[in-house]
């Protein structure tokens, strides 16, 4: 029940309060199931994506950390072709003091600043360290074609 009232407030207060960058729904009604649109971060490979993100909460939020992965294909050294997301706060860093909004911006955060020293996909962040551009040109080509408006 707890769980219940502390997701409704959190859902309440992203809606009026919003980054402008991020959106945010309830899947079916169900308040442990909410989708989430980011829109790619200015002066980023992902500018003028829209990026869709599933979020599904566990009976025990806030104790627990959400299930949380990427619908949207995105060529990204920390983000896997299944979605998933290595990001500290998802595994062993949750906290029951961090918000969906906090959240949210740290995913925002890792599409601004990839992490090529934690990677999900090798091959990627060795293509991010050694030859840069062609990591750019290659995450612009994936957001224009899986993440376009």
């Amino acid at each position: 029940m707890a769980c219940r009232i502390r997701l409704n407030k959190e859902l309440e207060k992203l809606r009026s309060e919003s980054p402008e960058n991020i959106s945010v729904e309830v899947i079916d009604e169900n308040i442990f199931h909410w989708r989430a649109i980011i829109q790619g971060p200015k002066d980023t490979p992902y500018e003028n994506g829209r990026f869709v993100v599933d979020i599904k909460f566990p009976s025990e939020y806030p104790f627990r950390a959400p299930s949380v992965h990427f619908l949207t294909r995105i060529y990204h050294p920390n983000i896997n072709l299944k979605g998933e997301i290595c990001l500290d706060i998802l595994r062993d860093k949750w906290s029951s003091a961090l918000t969906v909004r906090t959240l949210l911006l740290s995913i925002c955060s890792l599409l601004d600043e990839p992490n090529p020293d934690d990677p999900l996909m090798a091959e990627v962040a060795n293509l991010m360290r050694t030859n840069k551009n062609r990591y750019i040109t290659a995450a612009r080509e994936w957001t224009k074609l899986y993440a376009s408006e």
